[in-house]
């Protein structure tokens, strides 16, 4: 019966110790604002703790993974080219790369326009986005899924 104690005590400290190393170092937050009739902006903006970093669209090749905003097909929108880049961009020679990487701190917004073709069909953007975050010691490739009512 001790034994049986023990190791169920050992599997429960197992198990706290593996989710306290689950780092979740960008949290989202999706949104969409009205900017004129038809026409729309989503906000998609990340949120990063202090000491990590997320990296641009346009990062060099060679470089860390880009962020990549991949939208599904929706027949009743039309995007207005690629998100734009809101926020502080800071630019840094990284030698493990050896290139120049494009990269944001503690925030960036991604913000995507949008044109609705007709008021009675389908007004919610899908997709994901697909990035990848480091700190001094270590890189995370992670992925979210959105889904954004235009109103």
């Amino acid at each position: 019966m001790k034994r049986i104690l023990i190791m169920i005590l050992g599997i429960v400290l197992l198990n706290l110790a593996t989710q306290a190393r689950i780092v979740k170092p960008v949290s989202w937050n999706f949104t969409s604002k009205k900017i004129k009739g038809d026409v729309y902006e989503v906000h998609m903006s990340a949120a990063i703790i202090d000491g990590w970093n997320i990296y641009s669209q346009w990062t060099p090749d060679g470089g860390p993974e880009p962020t990549v905003i991949k939208f599904l097909p929706n027949s009743n929108l039309l995007l207005g080219g690629k998100a734009k880049e809101v926020g502080t961009k800071k630019i840094k020679h990284e030698a493990v790369f050896d290139v120049d990487v494009h990269f944001f701190e503690k925030k960036v917004e991604f913000v995507q326009v949008v044109k609705v073709k007709t008021a009675k069909g389908v007004k919610v953007l899908k997709g994901r986005i697909n990035y990848m975050t480091c700190d001094k010691g270590q890189c995370i490739t992670d992925e979210v899924e959105f889904s954004i009512e235009l109103k």
